[in-house]
């Protein structure tokens, strides 16, 4: 798999976002945002697990706690054609507590290890966990290193980290994402206690040096909101990282974005499913206001507002 992931995120990693990351950097690794086992079991599996085969290697992350449903879900999603599937024992939200899976799982490694030797069984594809450094007062490098040998004694190898506790009590998801302090050192540390495992590290990772920087101590990195706020730094790593094609120009970019807004409505969708996903596509450039405004103001045009907020974008840097 990818040195770098691109993280699952809910309400950003749809099918669109990933599309879009695939064309910035070729050879990144994206993932679906969490889906329930429960949901794929009782809803429209065609409808949660869409995808399209440029998005390869794309990971379905699974939420859940019961090993009988995950099984099923998890072979359903291997019929879709994903290349692994990933637990999700990271997630805060009391929703998720309430249905004891996510983070909270961290409590119970042998449920875990259960879970993924049960997975393991049932599918030819990669299993692997995405976890927390700790959980509430379990926050200690010990409790992490019990939980990922725990876990690994039932056939895990791959383990995502984000370098960040959660709190279960007082703190939202989003909270959970900025004010624990990050321990990447803690991450480094797992890898070199535990050679023979792949060691992901993940949470707060937004520029080119930090991630030289942990690829010298681990397998991967996973990229988060850098890759919504800065998409087009991604392009460029995944050049200078991965080897993928120098990006070029973001306005031919964005220009051939046109494809992608013509599938989705096809698809009865409208073009801001694709264009929200590039609203900070000229982050830190001049004129990068003026495209966010005019894709906002006019995302119910036919092409989402593309054609109007690149001239805005020129316009802007032929003034600078």
């Amino acid at each position: 798999m990818s040195a770098i992931r691109i993280a699952p995120m809910m309400d950003v990693s749809d099918r669109w976002f990933r599309r879009v990351m695939r064309r910035l950097a070729p050879s990144v690794e994206v993932w679906t945002e969490m889906v329930v086992a429960d949901a794929i079991l009782h809803g429209d599996p065609h409808v949660l697990l869409a995808r399209d085969d440029t998005e390869h290697p794309v990971v379905q992350q699974l939420g859940g706690d019961d090993p009988a449903k995950l099984v099923q879900a998890a072979r359903i999603v291997e019929d879709f054609g994903y290349d692994a599937v990933n637990l999700n024992v990271g997630c805060p939200s009391s929703r998720v507590q309430s249905g004891r899976f996510g983070a909270v799982l961290m409590r119970d490694p042998e449920r875990v290890a259960e879970i993924v030797a049960a997975l393991r069984a049932a599918v030819q594809i990669p299993v692997h966990v995405k976890h927390r450094i700790g959980v509430d007062e379990l926050d200690a490098y010990e409790h992490m290193r019990h939980f990922v040998d725990t876990v690994a004694q039932a056939g895990c190898t791959t383990f995502i980290v984000h370098a960040r506790k959660a709190w279960l009590q007082g703190l939202s998801p989003k909270d959970n994402r900025t004010i624990p302090p990050l321990r990447h050192a803690e991450v480094h540390r797992l890898k070199a206690e535990r050679p023979h495992l792949e060691i992901v590290t993940n949470g707060g990772i937004t520029d080119t040096p930090a991630v030289r920087a942990h690829l010298a101590a681990v397998d991967g990195v996973m990229i988060g909101r850098a890759a919504v706020d800065t998409p087009w730094w991604v392009a460029q790593l995944a050049h200078e990282i991965l080897g993928d094609p120098a990006p070029g120009d973001p306005c031919a970019f964005a220009e051939g974005l046109d494809t992608l807004i013509a599938q989705a409505r096809a698809e009865g969708q409208p073009a801001s499913r694709v264009t929200r996903h590039v609203m900070h596509l000229f982050a830190g450039q001049p004129g990068a206001r003026r495209w966010r405004r005019a894709l906002s103001e006019q995302r119910d045009d036919a092409d989402g507002g593309l054609a109007a907020a690149l001239a805005a974008y020129r316009s802007a840097q032929e003034a600078a």
